[in-house]
């Protein structure tokens, strides 16, 4: 025997119409179609005002949102985001709120970020799964100078047809830049200058995170360089990650990635 299907609207119908018919109490004409009383007092005042056509579902969605962006001020932030792609929300409303001081009301870095992604002017990032990898120290960080990050942002050759070897460090806690410095060589002579005045200006911190490359590390015994020794002899711990392993630096190989594309034009 088949299923007896009926759609919610017709059985709405029979259920004025038994209302109407005065043949039942509200209480055992709910009970016979399985709804509270709130419920069907509801549908006998929809059908009173609009007919037939009050007994179809209704959106659920609220007529009103007072947290919705403005029309004219999400084409602004679009408009400003497609100028400067590499931006996130955070620094968009910052320097439009600094060009913009007649407006007053500007939405949230959040729902900025959830518009920019609608309208599809946010590349959306592979996730990957979180694994620590056993010896090497979790950058965890409460005050600046914890951690200082260092590494070579690769070789470029200038216009005289020189190469450059910029040498990058960074805070962890706070991701400030300290130092960007264009060097002749990635050698201990070139980069520990770089270090002195570094340590000179903002402190000595309490570790540096590099990888295993010169002048970081050696052949000789522990991978100790005089790089290195010379950081030990001022207290300073030297946390080495994994060889092949940029993402256990992944904090600074991210500011690479944005120092490459604001600073060469085209991206090599």
């Amino acid at each position: 025997m088949p299923w007896l299907e009926t759609a919610p609207v017709e059985e709405r119908i029979q259920f004025i119409q038994d209302a109407l018919s005065d043949r039942f109490t509200m209480s055992e004409l709910c009970a016979r179609y399985g709804v509270s009383r709130r419920i069907g007092y509801k549908w006998l005042a929809r059908y009173e005002e609009e007919g037939r056509r009050g007994l179809r579902d209704r959106s659920r969605a609220p007529h009103h949102c007072p947290h919705r962006i403005d029309h004219e001020l999400a084409e602004l932030i679009c408009a400003f985001r497609r100028e400067h792609p590499f931006w996130g929300a955070r620094k968009l409303l910052r320097v439009l709120a600094d060009r913009n001081p007649g407006v007053t009301q500007w939405p949230a870095p959040s729902t900025t970020a959830d518009l920019l992604a609608r309208r599809g002017l946010v590349m959306k990032r592979r996730r990957r799964r979180p694994h620590q990898h056993p010896g090497v120290v979790a950058p965890t960080t409460h005050v600046p100078n914890d951690l200082w990050t260092a590494d070579f942002k690769g070789e470029f050759r200038t216009g005289n047809g020189l190469y450059c070897y910029p040498l990058t460090i960074a805070d962890q806690h706070t991701r400030f830049l300290l130092t960007c410095h264009g060097l002749l060589s990635t050698q201990t002579v070139t980069a520990k200058p770089v270090f002195e005045r570094a340590f000179q200006e903002y402190g000595l911190p309490v570790a540096i995170r590099t990888d295993n490359g010169v002048p970081f590390a050696t052949q000789a015994i522990h991978g100790l360089s005089y790089l290195n020794v010379w950081w030990m002899r001022l207290g300073i711990q030297h946390q080495r990650i994994h060889p092949g392993r940029p993402q256990q630096n992944g904090a600074h190989e991210r500011m690479h990635r944005t120092l490459k594309r604001q600073a060469i034009k085209p991206v090599c």
